[in-house]
């Protein structure tokens, strides 16, 4: 572990939001939606919008990987078998928290965390 220095950058904060596949699925085509019209997404947001696409897919290798980690908080929980993690930063969150096209029951689940 490294200290950082006084004044410096903060390194982003993954935190994972529980997603069903459902979830996962509808996440995925609103993003492509909002990275294919591009008058609309800020090219940083975009970026971000991206990142999100990309972790959507490390997040489905990661429990093809290492599947007992997500099925341990899945038993703990109660929830179903296609619930995975999916880690978001907070500039992340808030580039998906903005497009108008987003479901609001996703928009809760993705706002609050867990599902």
């Amino acid at each position: 572990m490294s200290a950082l220095a006084a004044g410096g950058s903060v390194p982003d904060v993954l935190v994972p939001r529980w997603l069903t596949a459902d979830d996962r699925e509808q996440l995925a085509a609103v993003v492509r939606d909002a990275l294919a019209d591009t008058t609309v997404v800020h090219p940083v947001t975009a970026v971000h919008l991206s990142d999100v696409l990309t972790e959507l897919s490390v997040a489905a290798a990661r429990d093809a990987v290492w599947p007992r980690a997500a099925a341990r908080v899945r038993r703990v929980t109660g929830w179903g078998a296609d619930v995975l993690p999916v880690r978001l930063s907070a500039r992340e969150l808030a580039s998906v928290l903005t497009l108008p096209a987003l479901p609001p029951g996703l928009r809760t689940a993705l706002d609050r965390g867990l599902r």
